[in-house]
């Protein structure tokens, strides 16, 4: 069973800390349990009651009577909800409830229903993106626990891998190659995996490294494949370097290729950045530059 502090589950529902001390004063509604030194904290039970209801409220129904139901009549209500059409808000809070429930179907059941009226990659940009960068900021909060990451991570990656090796657009002939890494410290895969099938369905060539790629692996693929760009994401600092360190031991080794670098760590690095390194700010400036470099036209 994990347990849970009243920030925790702020940062899990999106209801606020104040709230949920009115609800439970008011109306009894989810009462923490206490430690044997008297520390409040919240149970997956509570969490689960707490979410629903939450999912509920932005459905438009009132608090007032949801607190005369029983728990069992409030899941049966949000069963219903995700059964039926979701806005996009609350397609992501049933996401992070089936990640906390470990509930594949319910998963399955809010992408497939979005990918059926919207596509792979609609879905992928308006459902998992925005909920993965949720998925990270509860990471980081230490709100969630590996087991519950890794669980949901392998769904998506999954799907990414059928879409992957589903796509059959070929390469133009003109189109620029790009080199798809992580450093060895990094671990936002399904981001990058994303990326290759975007580029993939564009007709753009494509090598994908993947994760705990060294600087001279790097270095031998650049000289093998020829990129006329590199990209990467920095979200966890290097071991044993600076940021900027590293990423001017990438851009020597890369030749003529331009590397493209976004991620937490890039922009918290005030400093000034090689020529052939262009910093950008996650995957919606990524896609604007995807849109400017045609494969059917020269190469910029």
């Amino acid at each position: 069973m994990s347990i849970y502090s009243i920030g925790d589950l702020e940062r899990l529902t999106g209801i606020k800390a104040h709230t949920i001390r009115v609800w439970e004063k008011r109306y009894r509604l989810i009462l923490p349990a206490r430690t044997d030194t008297n520390i409040r904290y919240y149970t997956d039970e509570n969490l689960r009651l707490l979410f629903n209801i939450a999912l509920l409220k932005r459905a438009g129904y009132k608090i007032s009577k949801l607190v005369k139901m029983r728990p069992e009549e409030i899941a049966s209500l949000v069963a219903e909800l995700t059964r039926s059409n979701l806005t996009l808000d609350t397609r992501n809070e049933t996401l992070v409830l089936a990640m906390l429930d470990l509930d594949e179907s319910a998963f399955e059941r809010v992408f497939l229903n979005y990918q059926w009226e919207h596509g792979f990659e609609r879905t992928m940009l308006d459902v998992i993106y925005p909920f993965l960068e949720k998925l990270n900021e509860l990471w980081l909060t230490r709100s969630i626990s590996l087991a519950h990451e890794k669980f949901i991570t392998q769904i998506i990656r999954r799907k990414l891998m059928a879409a992957i090796d589903g796509e059959v657009t070929k390469p133009k002939p003109n189109a620029p190659r790009f080199l798809l890494y992580l450093p060895e410290d990094e671990r936002q895969e399904l981001v990058l995996l994303f990326l290759f099938y975007l580029l993939r369905r564009r007709g753009f060539r494509v090598l994908y490294l993947g994760s705990g790629v060294s600087i001279g692996d790097l270095q031998d693929a650049v000289q093998n494949f020829k990129p006329h760009f590199v990209y990467t994401i920095l979200n966890a600092p290097p071991s044993r370097q600076s940021v900027q360190g590293y990423i001017e031991k990438v851009s020597k080794v890369l030749g003529e290729a331009q590397l493209l670098v976004t991620g937490i760590q890039v922009f918290m690095n005030g400093h000034p950045l090689p020529p052939n390194v262009k910093r950008l700010n996650g995957l919606p400036e990524t896609l604007q530059l995807l849109e400017q470099w045609k494969p059917t036209e020269a190469h910029p």
